[in-house]
């Protein structure tokens, strides 16, 4: 089995974040949409709910051992920190929502207006884990491994039409070679011009 890197909190955050953003889209869409779609929507929005606040549980341990464990130096750790906290608010809010679903469906009754504006709050929050999430990973590089460094002369691009950078049969490469025929005649004038004039007069500064 290949090694993990870092840790397990990678695999198991796609899940939480897929299955509880579907779950809020869903609780706030269906009150608009008629039966028997409505009825279909809102149990794989419950559902969705159940499955993502659970496995949310995983994602807060890994999460937590990643917090631990992973390098880091002084401006990554403020920036964990502060993914950590949006992290535990946001575990707390959706394992309080799946129980209240849980204990609502049990008792017959519907997930009324009240449930679906705090699964609307639940949903700015765990936005914003996300959006932290992805400072520490994408802003400050933690748990990442480094890019290999270009050595050589490195490789050419093809584009469309079979050009590549270099390729003097693409159209881009005629149109090149017409630009710079079209500068070396300037050029020529120029040089042209200069000699008249050093015949002529000397330039006043």
């Amino acid at each position: 089995m290949p090694e993990i890197i870092p840790n397990l909190h990678p695999v198991f955050v796609h899940f939480t974040v897929a299955l509880l953003s579907l779950a809020v889209g869903l609780f706030i869409i269906t009150p608009f949409v008629k039966s028997p779609l409505k009825e279909q929507w809102q149990t794989v929005a419950r559902w969705s709910l159940w499955f993502g606040a659970a496995i949310t549980i995983f994602t807060g341990f890994a999460g937590l051992d990643a917090y631990n464990t992973v390098a880091h130096d002084t401006p990554s750790h403020l920036a964990m920190t502060d993914h950590k906290n949006w992290a535990i608010v946001t575990i707390v809010l959706f394992l309080l929502l799946a129980g209240w679903s849980i204990v609502l469906v049990r008792k017959g009754k519907k997930l009324g207006t009240a449930f679906v504006v705090c699964m609307l709050v639940a949903g700015g929050v765990l936005a914003s884990t996300a959006w932290s999430g992805g400072e520490v990973v994408y802003r400050y590089g933690l748990g990442v491994m480094s890019l290999p460094k270009a050595e050589g002369e490195g490789h050419s691009h093809s584009h469309a039409g079979g050009g590549g950078h270099g390729d003097a049969s693409s159209s881009g490469g005629e149109g090149h070679d017409e630009a710079m025929n079209d500068m070396d005649m300037d050029f020529s004038g120029m040089d042209e011009m200069a000699s008249e004039n050093a015949d002529g007069h000397e330039h006043q500064h």
